[in-house]
């Protein structure tokens, strides 16, 4: 952590900020480890959304090509993994023809998500090609918002006693 960096996470304006900060650079490790040799950037395959509706967060991904056999999603702790491995018996051509065009991957893959400690995976669906994943925001009671009253008892004063031999 940069000097400038601690100074701003640990002012009185970012309290425990500093786990969120630490998160982050684990995850940019993560992506630079997990990526093959020459690859600079998180690589787009598959295509996904992510959505909100109320509380619940929805990764959609479109894996055309896939059977619900070839993907696998995992949940460890505050990581979401995605993969999908297509039986070389399946890509390979029996025809051996060669493609004129050739835009379907049909590759497998793996995408992690990072999630925050209050998101619990609930469910997922597998329709015509598109995988949906169900995330809920679960927020435990002691940190949804809540009203502090302010105790106005008067505070009475006792007389000194004085002790006495």
């Amino acid at each position: 952590m940069t000097k400038d960096m601690f100074t701003l996470l640990n002012s009185p304006y970012f309290v425990g900020f500093d786990r969120i900060h630490d998160r982050l650079h684990e995850f940019n490790d993560s992506i630079a480890k997990n990526l093959p040799a020459g690859v600079k950037n998180n690589p787009a395959y598959p295509p996904y959304n992510i959505r909100k509706v109320g509380d619940q967060y929805i990764v959609e991904m479109a894996v055309a090509g896939f059977s619900e056999s070839d993907l696998d999603i995992q949940a460890k702790g505050d990581v979401l993994t995605i993969s999908g491995r297509i039986a070389a018996s399946i890509t390979d051509s029996k025809d051996n023809s060669p493609y004129l065009h050739k835009g379907i991957a049909n590759r497998g893959f793996t995408r992690t998500f990072n999630l925050a400690e209050t998101i619990e995976v609930k469910d997922a669906t597998f329709i015509n090609g598109m995988l949906k994943v169900f995330l809920e925001d679960i927020i435990p009671d002691n940190k949804k918002t809540r009203k502090i009253n302010i105790n106005n008892k008067k505070e009475t004063k006792e007389e000194p006693q004085l002790l006495n031999e």
